[in-house]
């Protein structure tokens, strides 16, 4: 009577196929790749196997292009993170995933946060800000002023996250990628431990 394997041994294939499912739903295939107009003069690269594969170097360059890519601009971001890739050899699905991060659903939240870092940074002088709210006779000519301080502030906000994310997604990613490899590793050691204890033991 044969034995089912143990709940984790069966749990672990299924994570990593709905990972897989996720990439791949998420994200344009080499094919459509391929056949991108914006594409088209290096539309051969990306049918490198070496573009599509999860090492210990791709993934973690391809975390970080995709960051970088998410917040530099607003539109064509995956096609970005891709064209990117191509040189640095990041791992394409991965990079073009990541630029999820902004989306009309998460927009709100890093206007927020890019305004409140570009405030940080810039620190608009309030001596020049008491003088133009003094000039201004109409509430048009503040309301302009308002915008301006609130959107080259964004702005700059934008510029520090493309910045400062890909090297906190590089490193993060590169941590959790050799503790999950040492982990693996430990296990496996595990099993071959194991194993020859049955077999020294059998004898």
């Amino acid at each position: 009577m044969s034995v089912p394997p143990p709940a984790k041994a069966r749990l672990a294939p299924r994570a990593k196929a709905w990972a897989t499912d996720v990439i791949r739903k998420n994200t344009p295939t080499r094919e459509e790749m391929a056949q991108n107009k914006y594409l088209a003069p290096i539309a051969h690269r990306f049918l490198s196997p070496e573009l599509w594969r999860f090492t210990r170097r791709s993934v973690p360059r391809g975390v970080a292009l995709g960051l970088f890519a998410a917040f530099i601009i607003p539109i064509g971001q995956i096609f970005l993170s891709a064209f990117l890739a191509l040189p640095t050899r990041a791992n394409v699905p991965l990079a073009a995933l990541v630029t999820f991060v902004t989306n009309p659903f998460t927009l709100p939240f890093w206007l927020v946060i890019a305004n409140r870092i570009g405030e940080f940074f810039l620190r608009f002088d309030a001596a020049s800000a008491s003088i133009a709210a003094s000039q201004a006779d109409s509430g048009a000519w503040a309301w302009l002023t308002m915008a301006y301080e609130v959107g080259a502030a964004t702005i700059l906000g934008y510029l520090v996250l493309s910045l400062c994310t890909p090297l906190v997604g590089w490193l993060v990613t590169g941590w959790v990628w050799r503790a999950v490899v040492s982990r693996k590793r430990a296990r496996r050691l595990k099993a071959m431990e194991a194993r020859l204890d049955q077999r020294l033991g059998a004898r």
